[in-house]
């Protein structure tokens, strides 16, 4: 006998774990700036936060590790400004379209720089960033040693971050924008060199005279 017993989703309860899914990422975020340390943003202050028990946070998210991931990410998508560039343009551009945006958050971004919960969440967060521009960069780079590319890889990674836009307005007396236009021409000029063969040397092939 066949089995057509069928397994219903409910759009209504789909929504419903959404929102709540979003709330759980918000209040992390809402946390963050409070925190004293990254231990004091337990999954057990999260759930508070957000109203749900500690068991629905887990129905969520696997691992605190797991939550600061993805609240981070959540962070990007409420200042419109992708953490992940999923394109070449995208890095290039990226710089210009983020660092004006800071500029209207800018306690926000200060805070998750330098609060040991932003860096707990950062930190999280690594690893994907890390994937999405070697994706990003492969067709500029594939080509370099593995040591040279990873420089040229640390460079973009700092021009298309938080810590470049402050730098630039508080050491530079730049405006956001400013600071993006600036960022962005250092990664195409950048790119531009490795296409001329302009690499960083590589210290490990490097002998003394």
């Amino acid at each position: 006998m066949t089995d057509t017993t069928r397994t219903y989703r409910s759009p209504l309860r789909d929504a419903q774990a959404q929102q709540t899914r979003m709330r759980i990422l918000d209040a992390a975020l809402d946390l963050m700036a409070d925190a004293a340390s990254d231990t004091d943003l337990t999954i057990d202050a999260i759930a508070r936060a957000a109203a749900v028990e500690r068991r629905t946070v887990f129905r969520h998210f696997e691992s605190r590790d797991a939550l600061l991931a993805e609240a981070f990410r959540r962070l990007g998508e409420r200042l419109g400004v992708p953490t992940e560039p999923a394109t070449r343009d995208a890095l290039l551009h990226g710089p210009r379209d983020a660092f004006a945006v800071f500029d209207a958050h800018d306690g926000t971004i200060r805070t998750a720089l330098h609060s040991p919960a932003g860096r707990a969440m950062r930190q999280q967060s690594v690893a994907r960033r890390q994937a999405a521009f070697a994706a990003a960069l492969d067709r500029d780079l594939g080509h370099l040693p593995g040591p040279v590319r990873a420089q040229v890889e640390a460079v973009a990674h700092l021009l298309f971050s938080a810590s470049a836009w402050e730098v630039m307005k508080d050491y530079g007396g730049l405006s956001g924008a400013q600071a993006g236009q600036a960022a962005a021409w250092a990664l195409q000029a950048m790119l531009s060199a490795v296409a001329r063969g302009e690499v960083p040397a590589d210290d490990q092939t490097q002998t003394e005279d």
